[in-house]
């Protein structure tokens, strides 16, 4: 019976056309800072009412993606990279469904998701190409240069530039390079 109602609730939210785009917010149990809710032009999800879509990240090394929203729905893949950026594009109960940054989506636990922002550096359409990081935003000093497909935290993001931090690495890169924010979203 339960895993009929989370087929339809599936089918619901696939007609509702709630893989929408917008400003993102973070996924947890606290709140949405005012800034981000006032900047979120997408509905609430249903079971956070938190915006849908926002990026949050894998909390775990290993998270179980599934065809549906409950676990009598099979294991398609399971991620295995904490901090992975991910975006939520729909809620049920306490499953979330997700989209990675190859357009995959799938239906993961809310507990398996953090609220902390992480960004993947994205390559330039037929480019391999290193991104240069800044010693700040706009910056004139390049002090790293990134591979494609390089995940940070995202510190903070303003003017098109995020602070981008990881093994290694501190610096600004321009924002458009990254998946795990959206276009001139500002992250304080």
């Amino acid at each position: 019976m339960r895993a009929g109602l989370a087929a339809a609730a599936v089918a619901a939210l696939t007609i509702l056309g709630c893989a929408t785009t917008g400003a993102g917010a973070a996924e947890t149990t606290g709140s949405v800072p005012p800034q981000a809710a006032a900047a979120q032009a997408g509905p609430l999800g249903s079971a956070t009412r938190l915006p849908v879509p926002r990026f949050v990240s894998l909390k775990s090394e290993r998270v179980n993606a599934r065809m549906g929203p409950t676990r009598d729905h099979g294991v398609i893949w399971i991620y295995q990279r904490a901090g992975l950026p991910v975006e939520i594009t729909a809620e049920f109960e306490n499953w979330r469904r997700i989209r990675d940054n190859e357009g995959t989506e799938s239906w993961v636990y809310h507990s398996m998701l953090s609220g902390k922002r992480t960004g993947v550096v994205q390559p330039r359409a037929n480019s391999t190409d290193l991104v240069p990081l800044m010693n700040r935003a706009g910056g004139d000093r390049i002090v790293a240069r990134l591979e494609p497909r390089v995940q940070g935290v995202v510190k903070t993001c303003r003017a098109g530039w995020c602070r981008l931090i990881g093994e290694g690495f501190d610096g600004w890169i321009e924002q458009n390079r990254l998946w795990g924010v959206y276009p001139n979203e500002t992250i304080e």
